[in-house]
């Protein structure tokens, strides 16, 4: 009986650990993995869109000499027009940093990429995002066209709608519907926010595709389970230029 009281006495005063709450969307490889993606959208003055890929085609080894572009779009369809989205790879904060003061110093690069450039530039945007850990960046098997489409969940993160979304978008992927190129969740900016990357051979095989999955229980049923965590979306067709590593 002694040896039993004492063994209840450590019991209850040892000390109580606190229950943990993960989510698989948003710890893991994200919290230790610096590596992150800026996405930026130039709105360009009208009739200045040629003029300005013109240039951009012309001198992008200048910036590309400093840090990776990932891919460089003209947008087709969705949103206000004469406008391009690319986007850039940094291992982390203090990499982009060294390259923004490495592009500072670099007078060929402002000279001939950047001062040309500004003046055919009326808007500005940029989001930095990470890939979400369940994803990576996936490059298409030819080229073709891509989608982004993006959605604004609810307040709450992604440990409240991360795994509704990530079935949802398996569910397209797994029926071969489209091609994922890369899922990303947005860091600064608009927060709540995910960014999914599709690829498909044509606007019409995207759009074959969309009918199909739309008639798929399968597909059905996993978006009707994100949608109770979407608070609103939008899309652009997206078309690789020229000097685009995506194509």
């Amino acid at each position: 009986m002694l040896a039993l009281r004492r063994s209840l006495t450590r019991a209850l005063a040892a000390p109580t650990m606190a229950p943990q709450v993960c989510s698989s969307f948003a710890t893991g490889p994200r919290q230790y993995d610096g590596t992150f993606y800026e996405f930026r959208t130039y709105y360009l003055k009208p009739s200045k869109m040629n003029e300005f890929l013109e240039n951009v085609k012309k001198n992008i080894h200048l910036r590309t000499v400093h840090s990776e572009l990932v891919g460089y779009w003209s947008v087709e369809f969705g949103g206000r027009m004469n406008k391009v989205f690319h986007i850039w790879k940094y291992d982390n904060f203090a990499h982009r940093s060294e390259v923004r003061k490495a592009l500072a110093k670099d007078k060929e690069w402002q000279e001939q990429f950047l001062i040309p450039n500004l003046a055919l530039i009326d808007k500005q945007e940029s989001e930095i995002t990470y890939l979400v850990p369940w994803c990576k960046l996936v490059k298409p098997p030819k080229e073709g066209v891509y989608e982004l489409a993006t959605f604004q969940m609810k307040p709450g993160g992604p440990a409240l709608w991360g795994d509704p979304f990530k079935r949802a978008v398996h569910t397209h992927v797994n029926q071969g519907y489209t091609k994922l190129v890369g899922v990303f969740h947005a860091e600064y900016g608009v927060l709540n926010r995910v960014h999914v990357l599709w690829w498909n051979e044509s606007a019409d095989s995207r759009a074959a595709g969309r009918h199909q999955s739309h008639e798929d229980p399968r597909v059905v049923a996993a978006v009707r389970e994100s949608v109770n965590f979407l608070e609103s979306q939008q899309n652009m067709l997206l078309i690789p230029t020229s000097f685009s590593p995506l194509k």
